[in-house]
């Protein structure tokens, strides 16, 4: 959004008053990915119900490119609810996002070259996904007949799409898979989502929708102050794309602490004790990088020790008590790796509301906030996002 014009807030959970900046849009971001459906959904529906009162015409429910979910939800179940809410018939579902490498072909997701089963994202230690299908994927989570908007409708542009969409809603198709393998697709989806009340996709959609209320890219809009203060990573993320990061990271010099999922105990005065005496001489001398990223067989083994839930939990406030320790010891600058460790961190922050600024790599961009300890510049990595090179190009 920001980089097709729009001037964009995201804020850290449902606010508990009006908005009072001046936006084009506004993210209301939930850590709900993960969470028992009933519990997504009502955050979300509780989301809906405040962007309603700030005036929003359209909203957005935006999840992860990679799709990933469980028959049980969350995808599914949090789409029908808001179509419920918002009282509409039918919306697409599209987690394409071309600038880094996820695109819809027949309804089939890939990652890079390979489909998304093959992509290392089956061996998610919570949400594996083994059926690239999207189709299917959306079918087992939802009541409503899921159907496919294919690439050849794509395509021949927004009247075409716009024909296919009349033509599923005659069938009684509620939402659809839509093909989408270059950002030109993107662009060309865009119009025909105009006056939609619901759209749901991960993040890629958002650069064809700007233009629909007139907007063009601009560099005010995502003008951030200035950068100063020490810097430093935290990594809870198990993905391949994150163990390259860190690896890297290493084999250029960096210093950085593993942290041991078996050797948490809950102890995190103990912990972050542990960890600053280690950092504080080194974060004057350049950035430093804590983790607890590890390969696909580590996490089993460790999960099979103390449980999915309990080691997720486990790193996640482990990570996040680590941040917090970092910002008050003068961390001004704070790469996060990982969705579910991004969203315990930004809590353990105090950080509610985020402006969003340029982008680092495709979907990872710098953005300010205040924070407890002060002001913030944070990066909020997922997984699966960012070159080998991602922590060392953040900060310059």
């Amino acid at each position: 959004l920001v980089r097709s014009g729009m001037r964009v807030v995201q804020t850290i959970g449902v606010p508990t008053g009006p908005l009072n900046v001046p936006v084009d849009a506004v993210v209301v971001a939930l850590k709900s990915r993960t969470i028992p459906a009933a519990e997504a959904v009502a955050q979300s529906l509780q989301a809906l119900r405040w962007l309603q009162a700030q005036g929003a015409e359209q909203i957005y429910f935006k999840y992860c490119s990679t799709f990933d979910s469980t028959p049980e939800g969350n995808i599914g179940p949090v789409t029908e609810a808001l179509m419920d809410a918002l009282g509409t018939d039918f919306t697409i579902a599209t987690p394409a996002f071309p600038d880094n490498g996820r695109t819809g072909f027949k309804g089939f997701l890939f990652a890079g070259s390979v489909l998304l089963n093959e992509s290392g994202m089956q061996n998610h230690p919570l949400t594996p996904m083994t059926d690239p299908n999207l189709v299917r994927v959306m079918q087992a989570q939802t009541r409503r007949p899921v159907g496919l908007i294919d690439h050849s409708v794509v395509a021949r542009g927004p009247e075409a799409i716009g024909a296919r969409i009349q033509a599923l809603r005659a069938e009684g198709v509620g939402v659809a898979i839509v093909d989408a393998t270059s950002n030109d697709d993107l662009l060309r989806l865009g119009p025909a989502l105009k006056g939609m009340p619901l759209v749901t996709a991960g993040s890629g959609v958002a650069i064809g929708l700007p233009a629909n209320w007139g907007l063009a890219p601009s560099s005010t809009a995502s003008a951030l102050p200035r950068a100063q203060g020490l810097r430093a990573i935290v990594s809870g993320s198990c993905s391949l794309a994150t163990n390259r990061q860190v690896a890297h990271f290493q084999a250029q010099g960096g210093a950085a602490l593993a942290l041991d999922p078996l050797a948490l105990t809950g102890d995190t005065e103990m912990l972050v004790a542990q960890v600053m005496a280690w950092a504080q001489p080194l974060l004057r001398q350049g950035p430093v990088l804590v983790y607890s990223t590890a390969e696909p067989e580590a996490v089993k083994a460790i999960q099979a020790r103390l449980g999915v839930a309990q080691a997720g939990a486990l790193v996640e406030h482990a990570l996040a008590a680590v941040a917090r320790a970092f910002a008050q010891a003068g961390v001004q600058q704070l790469v996060v790796a990982g969705g579910e460790t991004s969203g315990a961190c930004v809590q353990a922050l105090g950080v509610t509301q985020l402006q969003i600024g340029p982008q680092i790599d495709p979907g990872v961009p710098w953005c300010h906030a205040q924070g407890a300890a002060g002001p913030l510049h944070l990066a909020l990595k997922s997984g699966n996002f960012g070159t080998d090179d991602f922590f060392s190009k953040a900060f310059t």
